[in-house]
């Protein structure tokens, strides 16, 4: 009876913490709906030739009617299963095609009625682009023909969108490789009416198996009937007339790529056994290369399941990884495989090996290049030249390589060696350009290859152009954005000889709109679009990044926006303060104190940040810095709060210098890590009026396999656990916190049971706070109902904890 008694009581309790007020879905303030309610630009892709550009229109939110579909969340994937899509898309509504030469924007005929439009994906030719549409039932293929600006379908509602694009382009543009159903696929298990067979048994068999906590996995034989079910498709191979033929008969095919000169065929097919702890992507997966014929060549790999992996962020798993098409061959795969058996904790002097494999595949590898540390990256130029990275995530270091694929035995050249998180150090990305097959490689020019750079300094950003000398090695500058009222952004070279490139220049009141600029006539600025500014009504706020320094002398940053009109000179009215952050781990101080914020940046206000309440009297700090630094041996998270708080009380102070605020009205807010940053801040500090937490995750415990960049896990590090855990201090916090989430989380550690368990222990322990769970939303929010709703709460929780 006492066991009963005590149950029952917990019972009550946990039914208390979940008590409800029944709110209808409300609209915020006219000053933030205007804001909130705009119209998206469109999104637009340029030919390489930069003769046309198309045009992509999207509504600015789904709406929960969106959200309310069928879903299946299975394997790590969220599939609607009765149109065999990803039921987290957001579709495009319209296409439109324009000469860049010209001004005016042609519609595309012949579009569907209320498109949902996605996967657009140029021909090889760039004269076409084929797109899917989603109807109620299923997904079709559609074709663009760019020059005319008409589509036409080309196949009915029956492709397999499961996995991801469900076609790929043939070389000469002429066909399309699609996935399509079974047309007697088997009718999926209804789990909610039919009974299960037995129960579900896992086991442990002694070996270690580290795993984040990652969702939407596979539950029972039942998910796996369905999803097996659900990831099987036929090849076809479909003509631009709508005629096709069968290329392979079903099978589970999760990805194909064809070889730069089209002639044969790489596919990922999904094998079993399949896991319950670990996502599709860690399934067993057969390689396999086929010629047009549909015959088979070569089985290039075979995957095993991979549940168990070595500890530490560079833990790779066995065999060949990584295997693709060499871009500037007409069919050579190359691979990656890991020396230390991906274990990062064993010593060697290679860690990883990269390897060529010329089709037909009847000649053995070979290995061309071995690095110390993980292989992170390749760009191919030629049979001599190519440009490899390697990095290691414990020391940050990242290391670029110039080396001759042709010949191992000629040693790389390391070109740079620097911290990856140092921005000011940055060389730039190397410029590349379409060849013969139609694939990107690097710009060879003159000897000389390019870099393209962001060009971050101490005294701002300022994006720049290198010409790298394969000869002596070194950089020469070609030219640097010399804006100190604007920004700029490089995309490409466009012509090497004239000098054209392509960019976008912005300002905090304009809109940012694409250019052709001559790097060789600098003033020299060709417009090609003029996207006008949909947020005019805060055009005249007041915008700067402040910089500021914390205790121990680390240089923070931060974007500070004024209501527009206050006066900065008297500054008699004291304005509460709102601070929007993400912490970011660093191994030096240094790197930890770059500024990486540009006050010319177009003011651009999303659900996601505090900048509306700028138009209501507030002063807010956006993206401010909250560096959490751990140098040499020791974590980062080993003194995560004291920095924490460090972060907190040197951006109040900073602007409370300035003489802007009312430091006794500070409100701080963040998403996902941030929501656990702002959680820790005020159970651990006094510096906040309130606080604002979404999406966040509360109890580390949960989490007990590492989390962010923590390797270490709960039983190695438990008093670091406990301490970074709010839930676990919960008796601490006292001060007013909104907490929200949305119902279908999909962040691998940021379930929605985060929030309600850490809603209860402080509503049982009596402190201020609110729990809003948004219906049918994932990790971010995506409903106009529920982002209106979100403003309008987190507008309210201000008045009421803040500004009154």
């Amino acid at each position: 009876m006492k066991k009963l008694f005590i149950s029952a009581s917990f019972l009550f309790i946990g039914l208390m913490g979940f008590s409800q007020e029944n709110v209808t879905y409300q609209k915020p303030s006219s000053e933030i709906l205007v804001l909130a309610d705009y119209e998206r630009a469109p999104s637009v892709l340029m030919d390489t030739k930069k003769e046309y550009m198309i045009l992509t229109y999207r509504s600015t939110y789904k709406t929960l009617s969106d959200l309310n579909q069928e879903e299946m969340r299975l394997g790590g994937l969220r599939i609607n299963p009765v149109t065999n899509i990803s039921s987290t898309l957001t579709y495009i509504n319209n296409i439109k095609v324009r000469k860049i030469k010209d001004k005016n924007e042609i519609q595309v005929s012949g579009l569907p009625q209320n498109p949902n439009i996605a996967y657009l994906s140029w021909a090889p030719d760039e004269t076409k682009a084929a797109f899917t549409n989603t109807t109620s039932k299923g997904v079709e293929l559609w074709v663009l023909d760019i020059p005319t600006a008409t589509a036409k379908k080309l196949t009915e509602d029956n492709l397999n969108a499961n996995s991801g694009s469900p076609f790929s382009w043939y070389r000469d543009g002429k066909s399309i490789l699609v996935k399509a159903l079974l047309k007697n696929r088997a009718t999926l298990i209804d789990t909610k009416k039919d009974l299960p067979n037995g129960p579900t048994v896992s086991m442990g068999e002694g070996k270690t198996s580290s795993n984040r906590t990652f969702q939407d996995l596979l539950k029972n034989p039942t998910d796996e009937i369905n999803f097996e079910n659900l990831i099987t498709s036929e090849l076809y191979k479909v003509n631009l007339d709508g005629t096709s033929t069968l290329f392979k008969k079903a099978d589970s095919y999760i990805g194909e790529s064809f070889s730069p000169d089209g002639n044969y065929l790489l596919i990922n097919v999904l094998k079993k056994p399949f896991s319950y702890i670990v996502p599709y992507g860690r399934f067993p997966i057969t390689t396999e290369v086929y010629d047009l014929n549909a015959n088979l060549v070569k089985v290039v790999n075979e995957s095993p399941l991979t549940e168990i992996m070595p500890k530490g962020f560079m833990a790779v798993k066995k065999g060949k990884r990584n295997i693709s098409w060499r871009n500037d061959e007409p069919a050579t795969l190359y691979y990656v495989e890991a020396l230390d058996g991906g274990d990062p904790a064993t010593k060697v002097d290679y860690r990883d090996e990269i390897s060529l494999w010329k089709a037909p595949f009847s000649e053995k590898p070979v290995v061309i290049l071995k690095t110390p540390q993980r292989f992170s990256g390749i760009f191919w130029g030629n049979q001599s030249i190519a440009i490899a990275y390697d990095n290691w995530y414990d020391t940050r270091n990242i290391k670029t390589y110039l080396f001759n694929p042709s010949n191992p035995a000629e040693a790389p050249k390391v070109i740079s060696d620097r911290n990856q998180q140092d921005i000011y150090t940055d060389p730039g990305t190397f410029e590349t350009k379409r060849n013969q097959y139609g694939r990107n490689v690097l710009a060879i020019e003159n000897n000389n290859l390019y870099l393209l750079g962001e060009g971050f300094t101490k005294e701002g950003q300022f994006p720049f152009i290198d010409e790298f000398s394969l000869a002596t090695l070194k950089t020469k500058r070609l030219y640097q954005s010399a804006f100190k009222n604007k920004k700029e952004d490089i995309f490409s070279i466009e012509d090497f000889k004239k000098g054209d490139v392509l960019v976008s220049i912005q300002s905090p009141t304009e809109f940012p709109n694409y250019y052709f600029r001559n790097i060789k006539s600098k003033d020299k600025l060709t417009p090609i679009t003029n996207f006008k500014n949909p947020f005019e009504s805060i055009k005249n706020v007041y915008k700067e990044v402040i910089k500021y320094k914390r205790k121990d002398g680390v240089e923070l940053s931060g974007t500070l926006y004024l209501p527009a009109g206050y006066d900065r000179v008297t500054k008699k009215e004291k304005l509460p303060l709102l601070i929007w952050a993400y912490p970011a781990e660093f191994k030096d101080k240094n790197s930890a104190g770059q500024n990486n914020k540009n006050p010319n940046e177009f003011t651009f206000p999303n659900y996601g940040s505090f900048i509306y309440w700028v138009t209501k009297g507030y002063a807010v700090l956006d993206d401010a810095s909250f560096p959490i630094i751990g140098e040499g041996k020791t974590e980062p998270n080993d003194t995560f709060i004291t920095q924490l708080v460090s972060n907190g009380e040197a951006a109040i102070d900073a602007i409370d210098n300035l003489g802007y605020i009312n430091r006794k009205k500070v409100a701080v807010g963040g998403h996902s890590y941030g929501a656990f940053m702002t959680a820790n801040l005020l159970t651990h500090s006094n510096l906040f009026a309130c606080g604002i937490a979404r999406s966040g995750a509360y109890n580390r415990t949960l989490t007990p396999f590492g989390f962010q960049s923590e390797q270490r896990n709960y039983w190695e590090a438990t008093e670091v656990y406990n301490t970074m855990s709010p839930f676990m201090n919960a008796e601490k916090m006292k001060t007013p916190l909104l907490l929200v989430h949305g119902e279908a989380d999909n962040n691998p550690g940021t379930f929605t049971l985060q929030t309600e368990r850490y809603f209860q222990a402080l509503k049982g322990l009596g402190a201020p706070v609110r729990m809003v769970i948004l219906p049918k939303e994932s990790h971010g929010y995506a409903a106009k109902e529920n982002i209106f709703h979100l403003l309008w709460e987190q507008d309210q929780f201000l008045q009421k904890y803040l500004k009154n």
